[in-house]
């Protein structure tokens, strides 16, 4: 499907409460459908009043929303949105009432399962691992994300640097932190930065290390004291985030295993990506399905403390679910 400038553009409302990782599913879907069919993306970012952000979604209305929140209905004047894409818990109660009070001229779309008025949606984007099914779901390999080959480029110049000399294989080591299903205790981090650190060692290598905002900070020392003395670049989350441009350059990506986001945009490259353990708290069968589904597609196995290389076509899920919006829509 190619764009076709000359048809009038979609208007695009992406709504999410903020969060980075929220945000970046529904504004990746959207981009993916800009890419596809000329569109205007407008970001609206709500938070519920302190009193009213536990309630149930049922009990919520519009007049609840915190007075930080953009504006999220139309103006006296203006006209709904053509496509709503909205991601995460905050936004359910306002999806599910926009086709009723757009008088249906306004297409919903809802990432990850909503677990709440599933019907109320026109679409929902899901990722395959959490099992949902139904005529308005759309099942996928991972999250919408914001990953292209174009966007890792464009983010990779800042870095050029200090990245494009580093000696091959480059590794990105993408870690993340405690969840409800796991941690990353500091004697864990020493473990893996030791496996890590040996195996880019033994390769010759370079290593590109970031932290996620959960990561504790016991497990950053311990990690960024073991892993300093290697080629490469350890973020200390100071100054622009270099994460796009570490995928961009690197030859392997290793992703700890809490973090189904990172495992999907890693598998957007078409790198070996290399699945490192955390520790459990309690049974995660939902990242096990999706590291099952990213292994039979041929593009992560576990870590076995090698590099080894391998090739896949890489994954374009957000694509694919842009496609499915615009058919959807009648405007494929």
């Amino acid at each position: 499907m190619e764009v076709e400038p000359h048809r009038a553009p979609l208007s695009v409302q992406v709504v999410s409460d903020g969060r980075t990782g929220i945000e970046n599913q529904a504004l990746g879907l959207a981009e993916a459908v800009q890419r596809l069919f000329p569109s205007d993306i407008t970001i609206r970012r709500i938070r519920w009043r302190a009193a009213f952000d536990k309630w149930p979604s049922a009990l919520k209305a519009p007049w609840m929303l915190d007075p930080s929140s953009d504006a999220v209905t139309p103006a006296a004047g203006e006209a709904w949105p053509d496509l709503w894409i909205a991601t995460g818990r905050a936004t359910l109660p306002l999806s599910a009432a926009v086709r009723r009070l757009s008088g249906g001229r306004t297409f919903v779309v809802q990432t990850q399962d909503p677990r709440w008025r599933n019907a109320a949606y026109d679409l929902i984007v899901a990722p395959a691992h959490d099992r949902i099914e139904g005529p308005n779901v759309l099942s996928i390999t991972g999250s919408p994300h914001r990953v292209t080959a174009e966007r890792l480029a464009e983010g990779s110049a800042a870095f050029a640097d200090r990245l494009a000399l580093l000696p091959h294989p480059r590794v990105a080591a993408l870690i993340g932190g405690r969840s409800r299903a796991f941690d990353l205790t500091d004697g864990h981090a020493a473990d893996l930065a030791d496996r890590i650190g040996g195996a880019v060692e033994a390769a010759g290598g370079s290593l590109m290390l970031t932290f996620s905002r959960r990561t504790p900070e016991a497990a950053k020392a311990a990690m960024t004291a073991r892993l300093a003395h290697l080629p490469g670049l350890i973020w200390d989350g100071a100054g622009a985030n270099p994460y796009f441009a570490f995928l961009n350059y690197a030859d392997h990506v290793l992703v700890t295993e809490d973090s189904a986001n990172m495992a999907a945009e890693a598998a957007s490259t078409g790198r070996p990506v290399h699945i490192l353990p955390m520790v459990p708290l309690k049974p995660a069968d939902k990242f096990a399905r999706l590291h099952a589904d990213l292994r039979e597609r041929g593009a992560a196995r576990p870590f076995d403390g090698t590099l080894e290389a391998w090739r896949y076509e890489p994954l374009d899920e957000t694509a694919r679910a842009a496609r499915t919006v615009l058919e959807r829509m009648k405007r494929a």
